[in-house]
């Protein structure tokens, strides 16, 4: 009786939101020939997307930075994005954070750390967008909307940062997504660990990738930009790296 109680609830609830975050059509229009790769999706996909990006913007709160103003293109750019990983999966993954703070630039973070003689190393790093546990989500809009700017690159900030939210949805970034058993991690592990080391290869002699060079990086930045890929271009990764791509389509489809 009061699990029936709770899901009619839960129902109302999302027809509320849903009601009260409809999308316009206009706006939606644009937001798909902006990014022609969510275009291409199947009409049933475009449909539970536009569902989930109207959820997303009821349930996450937007702020500029430094006077950025989030608009509502700003803001449906970000959640159709966002929501393409997690078409299949649900939004439930993002419900680990609230805050997603919008920069009109990259940004500057302080960074330090010790060596293992324990001297401390201070730096400064050139942000695009971060995700921490928790959250806040960092995103800079100039980045964000760089995607637009070549249409065979799959760079794409805004899915990079929030592949790392579903990596760490098991409390830690280690090129894992959180799955059913020891014996599925494991099966994995196999896979990704061996697709990054011919990737790493392959960027140390110069070769040209789909995927981002950035990846070679550690495991956890192959994985979100290797999800930036398989969403951005699907068949493109899939002739390239086919058991990699087989590997995310197991889990995101």
């Amino acid at each position: 009786m009061l699990g029936s109680l709770w899901k009619a609830w839960q129902n109302r609830r999302e027809a509320a939101q849903l009601e009260r975050h409809a999308i316009p059509e206009a706006l939606w229009q644009l937001t798909l020939a902006r990014y022609p790769f969510l275009d291409q999706r199947s009409d049933e996909d475009l449909v539970e997307l536009r569902r989930l990006c109207s959820l997303f913007l009821a349930q996450k709160e937007f702020h500029g930075a430094a006077g950025f103003v989030v608009t509502d293109e700003v803001a449906l750019s970000i959640a159709a994005q966002a929501c393409l990983p997690v078409l299949k999966l649900g939004l439930a993954w993002y419900d680990g954070f609230v805050g997603i703070v919008v920069h009109a630039n990259e940004v500057v973070a302080q960074r330090e750390f010790m060596d293992e003689d324990g001297v401390v190393h201070q730096y400064e790093e050139l942000l695009a967008g971060e995700a921490m546990e928790g959250g806040p989500l960092m995103l800079a809009w100039s980045e964000a909307d760089a995607a637009l700017e070549s249409g065979d690159s799959v760079y794409n900030v805004v899915i990079h940062e929030f592949a790392h939210v579903i990596d760490m949805r098991d409390g830690w970034a280690d090129g894992v997504p959180p799955l059913a058993s020891t014996a599925a991690r494991e099966a994995w592990l196999d896979v990704i660990e061996a697709e990054w080391a011919e990737f790493c290869e392959r960027v140390d002699t110069g070769e040209a990738t789909l995927i981002d060079p950035y990846g070679a990086e550690s495991v956890e930045e192959f994985f979100a930009v290797a999800v930036e890929a398989f969403f951005v271009a699907p068949i493109e990764m899939k002739n390239e790296q086919p058991r990699l791509h087989a590997l995310l389509a197991g889990f995101f489809d």
